[in-house]
């Protein structure tokens, strides 16, 4: 009918800057390709860096069904989304669930900033973030004040190791709230990032081989650092370390 899916690459913008390539720059051809009268609208998508299903219809009011659908599952307690993700590490706990409050800081003078993103279905269109110079941190225990006055979201995600080899792991992801960046900030209080997350990974440190968490003033953001044993597994170098991209992926969709 007027849905159509399809399989995201990572590193593909949903919305891009005037002159870089996006999902909604190739709609249009898209739809000239396949025939269609209607013009084609994003029902759901995963974020720039994730890879995964990407939803679409060529009926707007079937959009906004879908896209209601989606906000009123996570109101009932439901997990529309599945996601899976390789990280680096293994959690302790086979399943079980990550709950914390987000907020955006910025980056200089570790201020609040608010106003500044409008959150996608999925937390996924962070708007006009990206000029802000802001990054994602936890707040383990926030105040009812914050929450209220929406400085703080509180969010939680389920989830499970489908497998486990070489220090590494399969999870399943399902994201209960919808906030940028909710997943990747979640895998790294599991001390278990995500393979190809250069922007989290360094708040994950070791020492004699433990992990530990470290806040994110006091870890800056760098490069993901991989073992020369996983490096080697995956046929990288560590000058084509920086090319790896994040491995989270949409995996599954719940529809009506």
């Amino acid at each position: 009918g007027a849905l159509l899916a399809l399989n995201k690459p990572p590193g593909l913008p949903i919305l891009g800057r005037p002159g870089d390539l996006s999902l909604d720059l190739l709609l249009p051809a898209l739809r000239r390709r396949l025939g269609l009268a209607a013009e084609l609208h994003v029902v759901k998508a995963p974020a720039r860096e994730y890879s995964g299903l990407v939803l679409l219809s060529s009926c707007y009011h079937t959009t906004k069904k879908l896209q209601q659908f989606f906000t009123n599952a996570r109101w009932r307690g439901q997990y529309p989304a599945t996601y899976r993700a390789i990280t680096v590490g293994v959690p302790e706990e086979m399943e079980g669930e990550i709950c914390t409050g987000l907020r955006w800081q910025q980056q200089e003078d570790r201020a609040m900033v608010r106003g500044c993103w409008q959150a996608g279905d999925m937390g996924d269109t962070p708007g006009s973030a990206e000029g802000c110079a802001l990054q994602v941190v936890p707040v383990p225990a926030p105040g009812r004040r914050s929450l209220a006055r929406k400085d703080v979201k509180s969010t939680l995600t389920r989830y499970r190791v489908l497998s486990a080899v070489g220090g590494c792991a399969l999870l399943q992801l399902q994201p209960r709230t919808a906030f940028p960046e909710q997943l990747q900030v979640h895998l790294t209080l599991l001390l278990c990032p995500a393979l190809g997350d250069h922007k989290h990974s360094s708040q994950v440190g070791r020492v004699l081989g433990v992990p530990f968490f470290l806040s994110p003033e006091t870890a800056p953001s760098h490069m993901q650092v991989l073992d020369e044993e996983l490096l080697t597994r995956l046929g990288l170098s560590p000058q084509q370390l920086q090319h790896l991209p994040l491995h989270i992926h949409l995996q599954e969709l719940v529809l009506p």
